[in-house]
């Protein structure tokens, strides 16, 4: 018993030393587990600010670092210009060969001339030395008959006038005149009464506005002759504050009764005018007329059937008519006689033409400038080539050349 009961303490001990030692253990357990838990908190809590910083890094890096331009395409490539070399050039255009054209013939077609020749300067004030010339549209078929007379008329005055000749584009014959030599204009062809006759005067006119000198424009046929001499047309035209195209409302067949009731609303009745083709006018009418898109095209539709209409007898004077009739002497300055009646006017070949003839050609009475003078005409028609001889010979004692 006494045994029994020693033993019973040491056992005792030996299992509470026994608990104590595995509370020990799981003590230290739990504490590793702690501490193995913190360590990996720790860890991942540490890789993940490296992971954000990096990549805040990397955001930032990339936003502040632009992205390079994109480069624009390359150009496309040109042929390039030949042009001439200036060793090689024996004239530059400068100035005065845009303002005074050394040349007529060129390759714009009529509607690209009107457009050029509709351009006028904005500033009046002239940049050079500006002589004001006449300019003689002359208006043939093939060569100029009268060419001598004329040589005589236009010798000695040198620039003051410009010449433009218009024929037939099939006549191909060389100009015995110097004058008259390289001043034909690109042609179309011309038939009486027809529209074209009209487009041939535009056509002339056109190209005589190229030349910024020129301040008038007279319309010539193949057999009009000067009735003076070159200084006082000159200063005739000059000096003149209007514009010289006939127009009257002839009520007859041959006046209103080629009217054609579709040109209306365009043109009416009470404006249709008739005269004669023959006209003088100044620059600024000049560029209205080849500026025209209204009433020619009306023309050009309806009155392009010969001798029913006739639109060289009526165009020009129903369109100054209606727009530029202030300034307007409504008179021509060219002489026709219209007294044996037809459809023509009466010729004069050589007999005809005397000293008494001409001089009473010459003295006629006419309003100018709203006053009366004893010169009404300038220029007189229809005059043979056979009638050149005794013109030469008159000359310089009728009409002082």
């Amino acid at each position: 018993m006494k045994s029994s009961s020693n033993q019973y303490p040491s056992n005792y001990a030996s299992k509470h030393l026994s608990s104590h030692f595995q509370l020990l253990r799981y003590l230290g357990f739990l504490l590793l587990l702690a501490f193995g838990v913190t360590i990996g908190m720790i860890i991942s809590f540490y890789y993940k600010s490296c992971t954000i910083s990096l990549q805040f890094s990397q955001f930032s890096l990339s936003a502040s670092q632009k992205p390079p331009p994109v480069s624009p395409p390359p150009p496309p490539i040109l042929q390039p210009i030949k042009r001439p070399k200036v060793s090689h050039v024996s004239h530059i255009a400068g100035l005065k060969e845009f303002l005074q054209p050394s040349h007529v013939i060129h390759d714009m077609s009529d509607e690209e001339l009107l457009w050029r020749a509709s351009m006028t300067p904005k500033i009046h004030d002239y940049p050079f030395r500006r002589v004001p010339k006449v300019a003689f549209l002359f208006l043939v078929r093939s060569n100029v008959p009268l060419a001598p007379l004329w040589e005589v008329f236009f010798r000695g005055h040198e620039g003051y006038f410009s010449i433009y000749v218009h024929s037939h584009p099939s006549y191909n014959g060389s100009d015995k005149s110097p004058l008259f030599r390289g001043r034909r204009i690109p042609s179309k062809i011309v038939e009486w009464g027809r529209v074209n006759m009209m487009e041939a005067e535009r056509r002339l006119l056109a190209n005589a506005l190229l030349d910024f000198s020129n301040q008038r424009f007279v319309l010539i046929s193949e057999s009009c002759i000067p009735l003076f001499n070159f200084s006082t047309i000159y200063s005739y035209l000059m000096n003149s504050t209007q514009n010289y195209v006939m127009a009257v409302d002839e009520p007859s067949a041959a006046g209103r009764g080629r009217y054609k009731i579709q040109m209306s609303p365009e043109i009416t009745l009470r404006q249709w005018r008739k005269g004669s083709q023959w006209f003088e006018m100044d620059r600024e009418l000049a560029l209205e007329v080849v500026s025209d898109r209204k009433y020619f095209p009306v023309f050009q539709k309806y009155c392009n059937s010969g001798s029913s209409c006739c639109a060289d007898e009526h165009y020009l004077q129903t369109f100054v008519s209606i727009k530029f009739w202030k300034r307007n002497a409504n008179r021509s300055l060219t002489w026709v006689d219209w007294s044996k009646g037809g459809p023509h006017p009466a010729k004069f070949v050589r007999p005809e033409v005397t000293v008494e003839f001409l001089e009473s050609l010459r003295n006629q009475t006419c309003k100018y400038n709203g006053n009366s003078k004893n010169v009404c005409y300038l220029f007189a028609r229809k005059f043979l080539h056979t009638s050149l001889t005794r013109l030469m010979r008159f000359a310089p004692q009728v009409m002082h050349l």
